[in-house]
């Protein structure tokens, strides 16, 4: 990015991150900043939009919770530059205050992954096939440790949706999928049959590799049922007859 002086708008010591924040994504918006650049150090964004370090930082981490930064740790901040990687943090606490329980958090799953399988199987690259592949692999690795397990389900989950090469519905898995990772690591350990779990992720990558779509989508539709019953036996009985919000 090269940054230029301003000349119709000033900004203050005291601008607050909102106003940073702006004039980023207005950066982004005409085209200023593009997919994979990476941004002036903090001290010198900071003498750029004549701003405190710690209003620039609240304001870049704000945009990133938007997916459209990334924190490098040793390289720098750049701007996104594949599909956005949403926070799940604002899900969680919609949830959280409306009280979206369990199984309507798993209900939209279902409507979205499964679409999602659909287009996947249409069109899936090579890599994209790879990568469902390894993921399963590490499933099968990892059978005897629930939690290890559960990061290679949830990276299959995402490799699904970057195949579909929708990167809005990819934004979204990524988004439902960090909320519900969250929940689950929680509750994983006493999961009880991940066997057969990684049985309907086998049969959800062949239909995609053999290009069936329909099939895809209804082996992504009884894997996400099972995992929904699965995810009730792993709570405390005291737990399972209660309508509670979801977290």
């Amino acid at each position: 990015m090269r940054t230029r002086p301003e000349s119709s708008r000033q900004y203050k010591a005291g601008s607050t991150a909102e106003v940073v924040r702006g004039r980023i994504q207005q950066m982004i918006e005409t085209g200023e900043l593009k997919p994979g650049d990476r941004l002036p150090a903090e001290r010198e964004l900071a003498e750029h939009f004549k701003v405190s370090r710690a209003s620039l930082r609240a304001a870049l981490h704000s945009i990133a919770g938007m997916g459209l930064l990334q924190f490098r740790h040793g390289s720098g901040t750049y701007i996104t530059g594949g599909p956005p990687v949403l926070d799940g943090g604002p899900l969680s606490l919609l949830a959280r205050l409306h009280g979206f329980t369990d199984d309507e958090m798993f209900e939209a799953r279902r409507q979205l992954e499964v679409g999602v399988a659909g287009l996947a199987a249409e069109r899936a690259t090579k890599e994209d096939l790879a990568k469902m592949e390894a993921c399963i692999a590490g499933m099968a690795a990892t059978l005897e440790s629930p939690r290890k397990y559960l990061v290679h389900d949830v990276d299959f989950h995402r490799a699904v949706a970057v195949a579909s090469k929708n990167p809005i519905l990819g934004s979204l898995v990524e988004m439902v999928s960090a909320v519900l990772y969250r929940q689950r690591s929680r509750t994983v350990a006493h999961a009880r049959d991940l066997a057969s779990s990684l049985t309907m992720h086998r049969r959800i990558a062949k239909a995609i590799a053999t290009r069936d779509s329909e099939r895809a989508r209804d082996a992504m539709n009884q894997h996400l049922l099972q995992a929904q019953r699965a995810r009730k036996l792993e709570k405390p009985p005291s737990a399972r007859s209660k309508r509670t919000p979801a977290q």
